[in-house]
């Protein structure tokens, strides 16, 4: 090959491989510009993201102040609402602090203060309450006062007044309940008498008026109370509460019967027979020995669906039909007594449905009949037909017989119960509950402080004396006050008590009690620990 032939053949290979390192370098200049762009875009994105973010936090940062306002309604309402205690409301404000935008969850002495708080807040708002008297008592404060006295508490007994519209079934549909009751009063002393009830009664009439009518159980201190006040001018009809009336005829008639104090013993012993076996399912119903015939009637229909369990005739040995007449004691003798008591319980529970839901009047009273008329027992339908009658008169007397007259005093009894799981720790006080009874749902309640004879710390503010320092006197006279009533009898030891370092709670009641006039509005939330 000559030597121009070498030279072009070179200059090919040449051009070649130029052309290829050229297509090369294109396609990597392409590439690097794209990839440069996209990386471009994905730094301006994400600095467009991280300045959203750094937004979305200092905005996230603004709502962790919350107004304090909104935390205390928080705290109340699982408190009242949801009704759990003072250390379960802290925990769960302290799981929804990030989403209700809550800096530091409130200790549960905190929770305490805001509940003793908003205590004395609807003891001043009592004296708000207004209603329509009814037209046969326009001279009244159109309320009905429930009154009951609770078990003891600790070294305590509880006295509370409750008011309930008299035209409930009016303005209402369904059965009295909690939340249709205000409660005005709440007393805390070692024993209640009817002098020291008609002293708490008088003192409330001196603020809210005089009521409609007094709905009580057949207590004898609380009849003797309302006889106290007809004595000095100041009384209003007495009703007497269907469930405690009931109860009480059904413990006349059947107390005494040969065959009752049987069955009752032959139930305490099936109960030991059941338990801890595989028929512990057919145990009986626990009923109270105190006040057992408001609840009787439980332990009669259970014995009934008992026996209808064990047919008639014999059984194989060792089955569980012959294990379960092991069991029955002698209640297969007792099967008249409940044959009987039973029909009777029924006829009277279904009277008492109809007039606890929508009240004694003609027209209750008339549906009422057909259901008496199926009690066997001839006593007890005179007496349940006295009853209604007699209450039925006073309702006539009231302008309220077409209407529906309140007659159960069963929300007094929710009231008790409600305050009680009110984080009252390991021994009750009754002086604390007394002081919570106020926070049961949409009550305004006024609390008592006098504590009989052996006054504590433990206790509430007197709203009767409070309402004394502003000048309401006795009635008939308005414009004089009570200097009497203006000495605490609460607050000091006992002297066989050992002093003991108050709470803040308690500092803020003892507060109270040096300032009469103050109350919640002149503290104000914002001033709340």
């Amino acid at each position: 090959m000559s030597q121009f032939s070498k030279v072009q053949h070179s200059r090919q290979q040449w051009k070649h491989k130029a052309t290829q390192r050229g297509d090369h370098n294109r396609s990597q200049r392409k590439q690097i510009a794209r990839l440069t762009t996209a990386r471009n875009q994905a730094t301006r994105a994400l600095k467009e993201t991280r300045a959203q973010l750094r937004q979305l936090e200092s905005q996230s940062r603004q709502l962790v102040v919350r107004p304090k306002v909104d935390l205390v309604h928080w705290a109340l309402q699982l408190f009242l609402v949801a009704r759990i205690g003072f250390r379960a409301v802290c925990r769960v404000l302290s799981l929804l602090t990030p989403v209700l935008g809550i800096n530091t969850p409130p200790c549960p002495q905190t929770i305490i203060n805001w509940v003793t708080r908003l205590s004395l807040v609807r003891i001043e708002a009592a004296r708000t309450l207004k209603v329509l008297p009814p037209s046969q008592a326009p001279f009244t404060n159109g309320f009905i006062w429930m009154i009951d006295i609770s078990v003891g508490l600790g070294r305590g007994k509880i006295l509370a007044v409750l008011a309930v519209p008299a035209r409930h079934h009016q303005l209402s549909d369904g059965a009295l309940a909690l939340e249709h009751v205000h409660c005005i009063g709440v007393g805390v002393a070692d024993t209640w008498t009817g002098d020291t009830i008609a002293e708490l009664l008088r003192r409330l009439i001196a603020i809210l008026g005089r009521p409609t009518t007094y709905l009580k159980d057949g207590g004898s201190d609380l009849h003797k109370a309302v006889t106290v006040l007809n004595d000095q001018g100041l009384g209003s009809p007495c009703l007497d509460d269907i469930s405690h009336a009931v109860a009480g005829m059904l413990k006349r008639l059947y107390q005494d019967h040969p065959a009752f104090e049987t069955f009752v013993s032959a139930c305490g012993r099936v109960s030991g027979k059941l338990t801890h076996t595989l028929l512990a399912c057919l145990a009986p119903p626990k009923v109270r020995t105190k006040a057992r015939f408001m609840n009787v009637h439980r332990l009669f229909t259970w014995a009934d669906q008992v026996l209808k369990l064990s047919p008639p005739g014999g059984a194989k040995s060792r089955s569980t039909l012959a294990k379960l007449r092991a069991c029955l004691d002698q209640l297969p003798a007792c099967k008249a007594l409940i044959q009987r008591f039973r029909a009777d319980a029924l006829g009277l529970l279904e009277c008492q449905k109809i007039l606890k839901t929508q009240g004694l009047c003609h027209d209750t009273r008339a549906r009422c009949e057909p259901l008496i008329d199926t009690m066997p027992s001839a006593a007890l339908r005179r007496e349940f037909r006295a009853y209604l009658d007699f209450e039925l008169g006073t309702a006539t007397t009231l302008g309220l017989d077409h209407l529906g007259l309140p007659i159960s005093s069963d929300a007094i009894e929710s009231l008790f119960g409600v305050a009680k799981r009110h984080g009252v720790g390991e021994t009750a006080d009754a002086g604390r509950i007394a002081l919570r009874c106020a926070d049961s749902p949409r009550s305004r309640a006024g609390a008592s402080g006098r504590r009989g004879e052996t006054p504590r710390v433990h206790c509430s503010i007197d709203l009767l004396d409070q309402a004394a320092t502003r000048g309401v006197g006795e009635p008939g006279a308005p414009g004089e006050s009570q200097l009497d009533s203006r000495q605490p009898s609460y607050g000091a030891h006992a002297e066989s008590q050992k002093p003991v370092k108050l709470s803040r709670s308690h500092q803020y009641i003892k507060w109270l009690q040096r300032e009469p006039r103050a109350s919640i509005e002149t503290v104000g939330w914002a001033s709340l620990p």
